[in-house]
């Protein structure tokens, strides 16, 4: 595609009425060669200031702490060894940054990269394949898988919680009721910490409300390059995930790979897993993942769902191959990764918190 082209089929991601010259915001030499967004819809894509809270947790400064505890603490696991942190470091990128998460007793889930929880309340399905429909659900998961932190059950994590008397006090505070310490609820608290973690005011967040000095010529070439080749039809909305108008609970869907033809494929394994069709076992739904956010990726190395790729500029390169069945120049990909680069938010900043303790006793874990 020459760089001049006007292709409107592009645009449904944004409305056709959003795509209007903008020379004097984008600068006369972006604007000879390439349409921009006009100001009302470069703003719909700021990273909202607050995620959506569902009805049935409302968030509370009681149950943010409490989540935040339950989070860091290992002793959640079936070794004591691995917490929520462990594969989401919310102290670095929300992520490990490995190709594959570790577990207890040094399981590897060979399966899956862990995704970052930055921003993951934006999401409106969890994990790559979208089975989890809330942060409530995708919590659950982690704790009661053998390859993660190995509890056996629901039941087994709250009678683990509940054996640690300053677990219960906190329990009695934040959640009704005579018996509070329940495996729903302990996902609850942890979910409600997760809402927290957001990373507002991108370079890119600041340029689309006005700045115009806010990200570089290169980058704002590289956001005319990533909607000229047509990457924005999946990476739209303010997540740039494709779901910014879906409901919580219902996932936005992409077949990858596309294009199966080209050398990318086999020296990424590209196809060694089946995606969504591991939750419908619908045929049709062989190779369908979530389409993943921008949202801070320049920190998510290695890339793809199953981390088989450690630098985001061949990311750029398989990606626009595999799905879009084009090459790009090195001139593209450089533009296309100053312009991700910018994506990247303010972190939230963290402290950790002080676990509460059993005192003259120890918990059993398994192994011991």
């Amino acid at each position: 595609m020459d760089r001049g082209d006007l292709v409107f089929p592009r645009c449904a991601v944004w409305g056709m009425a959003a795509w209007v010259a903008l020379a004097a915001f984008m600068g006369a030499d972006a604007a000879a060669k390439t349409v921009t967004l006009s100001r009302q819809a470069l703003r719909s894509l700021v990273l909202p200031s607050k995620p959506p809270v569902p009805a049935d947790n409302p968030m509370t400064p009681a149950k943010i702490a409490l989540g935040k505890e339950l989070y860091f603490d290992p002793r959640l696991s079936s070794t004591g060894t691995i917490s929520c942190d462990s594969c989401h470091n919310v102290m670095g990128t929300g992520t490990d940054n490995r190709k594959f998460p570790q577990g207890v007793d040094g399981r590897l889930d060979t399966t899956r990269s862990a995704p970052t929880v930055f921003n993951a309340a934006f999401l409106p399905v969890q994990f790559w394949d979208g089975r989890a429909p809330s942060l409530e659900a995708q919590a659950k998961g982690p704790l009661l898988n053998h390859k993660e932190m190995g509890m056996p059950n629901g039941q087994a994590v709250a009678a683990r919680v509940r054996a640690i008397p300053g677990y219960r006090r906190q329990f009695h505070r934040v959640f009704p009721g005579p018996h509070p310490v329940t495996f729903d609820n302990i996902t609850k608290a942890i979910a409600s910490y997760e809402r927290t973690l957001i990373t507002p005011d991108s370079p890119f967040d600041r340029y689309a409300k006005g700045d115009r000095n806010a990200i570089s010529p290169e980058a704002r070439k590289g956001f005319m390059v990533v909607q000229e080749l047509g990457c924005t039809s999946c990476h739209s909305g303010p997540m740039f995930n494709g779901a910014g108008n879906t409901p919580m609970g219902q996932g936005f869907f992409m077949k990858f790979p596309i294009y199966t033809h080209n050398k990318y494929v086999a020296e990424y394994h590209l196809m060694a897993h089946l995606g969504r069709y591991k939750v419908t076992h619908n045929p049709a739904e062989k190779h369908m993942w979530v389409v993943s956010s921008w949202r801070d990726v320049a920190l998510e190395a290695p890339y793809f769902n199953n981390g088989s790729v450690d630098t985001l500029s061949q990311a750029v390169r398989v990606m626009a191959r595999v799905e879009l069945n084009k090459a790009v120049t090195a001139t593209q990909v450089r533009e296309i990764v100053a312009f991700l680069d910018t994506l990247t938010g303010r972190l939230p900043r963290q402290t950790m918190p002080r676990l509460p303790n059993t005192v003259n006793t120890a918990l059993p874990m398994s192994g011991e």
